[in-house]
């Protein structure tokens, strides 16, 4: 199996790899890929299945789990989704949909061996709406369900980006930034000077970007922007209306989703968290988790509130 710019390429088949990773065959409409997953720790009771946020991003900013849960017990899986990072990184636009995704999170499920009996799913940002889209199809497979940092309606956090995030900010940079975005040249030095200043070090991740943890380094550096522009859009500043997402909302179902869930809000993340307490109230078995010093990144800028509350659920879903 050769190497690529630090990813792997695909040899057609499942391949176990060093360090308790491993590439698992997935089923397209598009033909057959692989996709990486790494375990870390031992508990049959108690295994968590990781969703990266993006689209299109990695797991490699998860990576403070290490810190934390190992020393809890807690049986947990890194997961590339297809696309992203060590996953084979097909350019076939048709795979970036939601319902093909969690089709991508079933199987992976099953390759695993994970069950109601020890299964819970998180799911970050991107993550939560496919958390949320797994549940809703497969709930019957989980022990229990944790949503971080992910609002359950998209018109909802672009409602509170245009009406309270973007009224905080400097307006001359603001109409600055839309500009570019209107101008289609995001990829403009400028524009992610911009966000940074204006927008990052608020709500993303509460620190000067000079301090940033490699593993938000990387994994910021290695977002696959096809996979993000197609279900996102190219704004950072809410999910464009010609995007995938636009509108994808869920709220209404939330009750349906019968299994212990933990919702995970910030004060100062990009989503809403009253919204995300409300999720947590309408989710029959709901428990809502706030980081009143977090951003969208908590688990780094409010990271001791963050794993306490993660472990805490963990530990009473599987009765640790």
């Amino acid at each position: 199996m050769s190497s690529i710019g630090g990813y792997l390429d695909s040899s057609g088949r499942d391949d176990v790899l060093s360090g308790g990773a491993r590439r698992i065959g997935v089923s397209t409409p598009a033909g057959e890929y692989q996709v990486w997953v790494k375990r870390t720790g031992n508990n049959p009771r108690l295994r968590l299945l990781l969703l990266h946020g993006g689209p299109g991003a990695t797991h490699e900013y998860l990576e403070a789990c290490d810190s934390y849960l190992p020393g809890a017990g807690v049986e947990y899986y890194y997961y590339d989704q297809l696309g992203s990072g060590f996953s084979d990184r097909p350019d076939e636009p048709s795979l970036w949909e939601v319902g093909r995704f969690v089709d991508e999170v079933e199987q992976v499920r099953r390759a695993l061996g994970l069950d109601a009996g020890n299964f819970v799913l998180y799911g970050q940002s991107w993550g939560g709406i496919l958390a949320i889209e797994y549940a809703l199809r497969y709930q019957q497979h989980l022990r229990g369900l944790v949503i971080s940092n992910m609002m359950a309606s998209v018109p909802a956090y672009n409602a509170y980006a245009e009406q309270v995030l973007m009224p905080r900010m400097d307006q001359a940079a603001l109409a600055e930034i839309k500009a570019l975005e209107a101008g289609g040249d995001t990829g403009n030095p400028r524009y992610m000077e911009l966000l940074v200043e204006q927008h990052y070090v608020h709500h993303v991740l509460r620190m000067p970007p000079a301090d940033w943890p490699d593993p938000v380094q990387r994994g910021f550096a290695h977002i696959n922007p096809a996979i993000y522009v197609s279900m996102q859009g190219p704004s950072e500043l809410g999910i464009s209306s010609d995007a995938k997402l636009y509108h994808w909302d869920r709220t209404g179902d939330l009750p349906s989703i019968e299994v212990p869930t933990l919702v995970i809000g910030a004060a100062h993340d990009t989503m809403d968290p009253a919204h995300m307490e409300m999720m947590a109230g309408r989710l029959p078995r709901g428990r809502y988790l706030h980081c009143p010093d977090g951003s969208h990144l908590a688990m780094y800028d409010d990271q001791q509130t963050y794993f306490a509350g993660l472990i805490d659920f963990l530990l009473a879903v599987s009765g640790g």
